[in-house]
């Protein structure tokens, strides 16, 4: 899986995410994430999720036989406005299966 990708949201608008290696640590600040599982027609997101502090927010553990990769992208958003109105744009847009709204 490459290291960024654009997700669209509802209104048409793309954001950026940048897949947070296993085992790095975040700085700890605000933003946004996903939650990414690999599949054979690209990506599928699980969570859309806002945190106030990125560094407390964990990547998924390892592989378990017969389950996909997931990875964890981030994004920096400082003002909670902007945090929320990308996060309803993106759960509008996704669907997702968890919905995580300014996790500490």
């Amino acid at each position: 899986m490459q290291d960024f990708i654009d997700l669209q949201g509802a209104s048409g608008a793309s954001y950026r995410f940048r897949r947070r290696a296993e085992g790095a640590s975040h700085l700890p600040t605000a933003g946004n994430y996903v939650l990414v599982q690999e599949t054979s027609a690209g990506f599928k997101v699980l969570t859309v999720g806002t945190s106030i502090d990125l560094s407390l927010t964990r990547p998924p553990g390892p592989v378990r036989a017969g389950r996909r990769v997931t990875h964890l992208f981030t994004r920096l958003n400082v003002a909670r406005a902007v945090r929320a109105f990308e996060h309803q744009d993106l759960v509008a847009r996704y669907h997702p299966a968890v919905v995580v709204t300014e996790q500490v």
